[in-house]
């Protein structure tokens, strides 16, 4: 997987967000790790739909399936 990493902090809340490169370039996931599934934060309007639970966005799937393959 070939990806950038950008940490951002936005409103007192840290997020990881990659870029993804190659064979995956377009994808981009962000990520925020909170202490409870019940924490309050800002959702910055760049984010778009929830993806925890889908499997494709794995990076152990997107080797075997990558994001440009996607139809």
């Amino acid at each position: 997987i070939e990806k950038n990493r950008y940490i951002l902090t936005i409103k007192d809340t840290i997020w990881e967000v990659d870029e993804f490169l190659g064979e995956n370039s377009g994808l981009v996931i962000a990520e925020v790790e909170l202490l409870s599934e019940n924490d309050n934060f800002s959702k910055p309007n760049w984010i778009g739909k929830e993806v925890s639970h889908d499997y494709r966005y794995l990076n152990s799937s997107l080797v075997k399936n990558p994001f440009k393959q996607w139809k």
